[in-house]
């Protein structure tokens, strides 16, 4: 998990109306290094560079550009104290809380970006923070969060922000046409608005998941010999041929699970994604965002590609990995070590939805940083240890 420095928070808006108050209409955007008078904005853990500024009219945006970073585990945000002209004091009132809500719109999709309030004296870095899935591209969505247990009173200074991180290595944008912040009664304000997503959620247990649906189609793919299949791929273990998926610095693992049955369902919850590990090797220190796994989504390219015959080249159709598989991360997740050990990775409710509307077309594995992990294929043991997602339904 990583940890957000004070930084990461964008605050609200400058001028109070009747109904929010603080709130940012963005008829002009004032910028502030201090974030005490106006917008400061930075970025963080990796090469990209941002601004903020006057998009049109009536809304600001948020560009970034990550052509030179590396390794897309940077952080982008927008932060403002939003403190001037609050009554902290209802926050000491049983069931006051601070609402933060803003109405954006972005250049790349799916896509998350994250909400948060704290203050001063804010040391967990991820409380009082949420992501929101944001779909499609060049519309706009309404997103708010609403604390709880939020901690502050007289004398303290409000913080929000909004943020982008680990979206890929291109340039990007997030338009926003208004910021808000209120202190609310919570059971009187009505339900947040946008798809929520907690930032790195707990893994369900998989008792309390109905559905089990084993892969349909588990492969790899080769981002240097694009042109060759790799689904025969196997380890020699005494007489015995196992297949595998592995995930090192050139090979990537695709998986398709065949969702017609659930066509038209909806998914309740967040579920899981399960891998059965062969062997993993890495560094022996655990390092920050390195020697562990990220997975993502398919997002274009063959939607029904064949394990027997799948290469790099025939998944992407001609269009740029970065085009296919979703450079934003669903979750970045260490693999369970040892023969047989279970890696399940969390997939949040907006991703398995998208799975079975046919929006997503499949799940791939990828490595951040230096790690060579082997798991099961669906060939072994009558598919006993194969991938598998679990899930429920409404």
């Amino acid at each position: 998990m990583r940890p957000w420095a004070s930084a990461l928070i964008l605050g609200l808006a400058a001028c109070g109306t009747a109904s929010a108050q603080f709130r940012d209409d963005f008829d002009s955007v004032k910028t502030d290094a201090e974030g005490a008078s106006g917008w400061r904005f930075f970025t963080g853990d990796g090469t990209a560079t941002m601004d903020f500024r006057q998009g049109g009219v009536g809304f600001a945006s948020i560009r970034v550009d990550a052509t030179t970073d590396r390794r897309g585990i940077w952080w982008a945000l927008v932060e403002r104290n939003v403190q001037g002209g609050m009554d902290l004091g209802l926050l000491r009132k049983p069931g006051h809380e601070v609402r933060i809500e803003a109405r954006i719109r972005v250049s790349h999709a799916p896509r998350r970006v994250n909400l948060q309030v704290l203050t001063q004296r804010t040391t967990d870095w991820h409380s009082h923070l949420m992501e929101f899935d944001i779909p499609e591209a060049e519309s706009w969505y309404t997103i708010s969060m609403t604390t709880r247990g939020f901690d502050a009173g007289p004398g303290d200074t409000l913080i929000g922000h909004i943020a982008l991180m680990d979206w890929g290595l291109e340039k990007y944008r997030v338009d926003l046409d208004y910021m808000k912040v209120d202190i609310v009664d919570a059971a009187t304000a009505g339900p947040d608005q946008g798809a929520a997503v907690p930032y790195h959620p707990p893994l369900p247990d998989p008792g309390t998941l109905a559905q089990e649906l084993k892969v349909a189609h588990d492969s790899m793919i080769d981002v240097e010999n694009t042109d060759v299949n790799l689904n025969d791929w196997q380890v020699l273990d005494g007489a015995r041929r196992v297949r595998l998926l592995t995930v090192d610095g050139t090979h990537v693992v695709i998986l398709r699970f065949d969702l017609g049955a659930f066509a038209g369902r909806r998914v309740a919850g967040a579920g899981l994604l399960e891998l059965t590990t062969r062997s993993v090797e890495r560094r022996a220190e655990d390092v920050k965002d390195f020697g562990i796994v990220r997975v993502v989504e398919i997002l274009a390219g063959d939607p029904a590609w064949d394990q027997r015959t799948v290469t790099a080249d025939s998944l992407r159709r001609g269009q740029p990995l970065r085009r296919v598989l979703n450079p934003q991360m669903i979750i970045d997740w260490p693999v369970t070590e040892g023969d047989g050990g279970k890696t399940r990775f969390t997939l949040s409710k907006p991703v398995l939805q998208r799975l079975i509307d046919g929006k997503t077309l499949g799940i791939a594995v990828k490595p951040l940083g230096a790690i060579n992990a082997s798991f099961y294929a669906m060939e072994n043991d009558g598919g006993e240890r194969a991938a598998r997602l679990r899930f429920n339904l409404e």
